[in-house]
């Protein structure tokens, strides 16, 4: 497993995985191998969150690959994350009530030695502390070991969903709002009220291949209740019909500009902006920051070797900018918090998949499911 940051080594990742990993994927994907064995999964996250591949890009290479029927399992853990952010960009203010409840609760639990103990993988849940050391160590969890985690820091260990969001923000390279807030509050029974998800130790131990024993864990806990509804809401992600020579602006989720719908667009300067984690509601790990602003020089070497002009900029510098801008869109998140607050005008970009995909984010992911084989019609 490396996550270098670069797309050269991501597209290797990805090839490798296709070439070899990918007949198997839906038989073995729930499977955490440990650290060390991650060849059943394709270990792609931390770049499509960053825009490094695309989801489309993936979807036409596995497709050229196998069959979509023997490919729909794969296909449908792609599309999850464009499901999240379109679900969260029809009710943004599930994000923002988050963070005001995070603050509140960060305050309470400030000198809670519970709290403490779970954050250094110092608790009596074996599996639980190797995860920790596993997160802050190599900042990715297998995506089961998150169900996992977040079960046991909810309903086990007793502590907030709000702050086991936080943690994972913190020290996951893939992590971004929409998953990661929409993620937690399904495994605590919020985002499908009354149902939430209970780790199990037999579930664990077969699925882990018998490395933890003896974890004892609440399996008969409750789902949170929380009397806070959310309606979808009207939104407009329609684009400019002309796109005149104005600077571009592209944040850390859309790192692939040669690949993206707006490359052909003629653009007087491209800048990109990189957030410091004292700009954020959710201060990273040095880890993760490195990794985003490593990723961002990658970006701004090929875009100079494509001779675009460029630059990279801090997320505080935009207010300076004195012409008119446009900005491949950020999603609902710390960058856009950032622009709604100061009130900065810019003009936003979205990518066709977000267009087409996100009307069917209304409902839940099963509904959402119905429409893939349409969305990889329009777009394969």
């Amino acid at each position: 497993m490396d996550f270098s940051p670069s797309r050269a080594l991501a597209i290797d990742n990805l090839n490798q995985f296709l070439e070899n990993n990918l007949f198997e994927y839906s038989k073995l994907r729930n499977f955490d191998f440990g650290p060390n064995n991650r060849s059943n999964i394709s270990c792609l996250s931390p770049y499509i969150t960053h825009g490094i591949i695309s989801e489309l890009e993936l979807i036409k290479k596995s497709l050229s690959k196998f069959s979509f029927i023997k490919n729909e399992k794969f296909i449908q853990e792609i599309l999850w994350r464009t499901y999240w952010k379109g679900w969260l960009e029809l009710r943004p203010s599930v994000w923002t009530d988050y963070l005001s409840e995070l603050k509140k609760i960060s305050k309470e639990f400030k000198d809670s030695t519970n709290y403490k103990s779970a954050i250094e993988g110092n608790t009596n849940v074996e599996c639980f502390n190797e995860w920790v050391k596993e997160l802050k160590e190599r900042n990715y969890l297998h995506n089961h070991a998150r169900m996992w985690f977040a079960s046991i820091w909810i309903f086990t260990l007793n502590l907030p969903w709000q702050l086991g969001a936080e943690f994972f923000m913190k020290h996951l390279y893939d992590g971004d709002a929409a998953a990661n807030t929409l993620g937690w509050r399904w495994v605590a029974g919020i985002q499908t009220p009354g149902k939430n998800y209970l780790a199990s130790e037999w579930n664990i131990k077969k699925f882990t291949n018998n490395r933890f024993q003896n974890i004892k864990l609440n399996e008969e806990a409750k789902p949170i209740f929380s009397d806070k509804t959310y309606s979808v809401i009207d939104r407009n992600f329609g684009n400019p019909k002309i796109l005149e020579e104005k600077t571009l602006l592209i944040f850390e989720n859309n790192l692939s500009f040669e690949i993206g719908d707006f490359n052909n667009k003629k653009f007087k300067k491209i800048i990109l902006i990189s957030n410091k984690s004292e700009n954020r509601a959710i201060v990273l790990s040095e880890n993760v920051m490195k990794f985003k602003s490593q990723l961002i020089e990658d970006q701004k070497k090929r875009l100079e070797e494509k001779s675009i002009n460029c630059e990279i900029i801090d997320l505080t510098e935009i207010q300076n900018i004195n012409e008119d801008t446009y900005g491949l869109y950020p999603t609902v998140g710390e960058n856009l918090d950032y622009i709604n607050l100061n009130k900065l005008k810019i003009e936003f970009l979205y990518r066709k998949l977000d267009q087409f995909s996100w009307q069917y984010c209304n409902k839940g992911f099963f509904n959402f499911k119905n429409y893939i084989p349409k969305i990889i019609t329009t777009f394969n």
